[in-house]
């Protein structure tokens, strides 16, 4: 397989970003950014910060869309996730990146500390529910759907919303 580049965290330094949230300042006041931290060591919470934008809280949509507390309550670290847009784009996202397409033998490899796929649906979907459960067959994961719809990305959103 070929060498990929690791994914970059937001750089602080890409002037049109900041430009383009100053201004946006100017017309709207209060900015929030409904995008988790996914990765990036709290930079994007840095970034925010120096920008003076609000952003949810969470390290990643699993945790907000499941509930903050709930999420790191739970401490899965045997566990897959996967939310709708994930179930709808796995093999964009998934299974043709990892190769799995081409390398069927890789899987074990990738997942086989995984004990559980997760898919926290955010609609009550029956079409998405079946992927999902084929998701988790296709990696040789036990399945768990959990109806989580929005979790704490809808509360945040509210309450950013009620502010003056």
């Amino acid at each position: 397989m070929p060498a990929r580049d690791p994914p970059q965290p937001p750089r602080e330094d890409r002037p049109r970003r900041g430009a383009a949230a100053t201004e946006a300042r100017t017309r709207y006041g209060q900015i929030f950014v409904a995008y988790a931290d996914c990765g990036t060591g709290g930079l994007l919470q840095a970034v925010c910060d120096r920008l003076g934008l609000e952003m949810i809280e969470g390290p990643h949509c699993y945790s907000f869309f499941d509930g903050n507390e709930a999420f790191a309550a739970r401490g899965e670290t045997t566990a897959f996730y996967l939310t709708d847009f994930l179930v709808r784009q796995f093999d964009a996202f998934v299974w043709r990146p990892l190769g799995l397409d081409r390398h069927p033998e890789l899987r074990d490899l990738y997942f086989g500390n995984y004990e559980t796929l997760v898919y926290l649906a955010q609609t009550d979907d029956a079409t998405l529910d079946e992927r999902a459960r084929h998701c988790a067959e296709r990696l040789g994961l036990r399945y768990e759907r959990r109806l989580t719809g929005y979790g704490d990305l809808a509360t945040a959103l509210k309450a950013a919303l009620s502010r003056p």
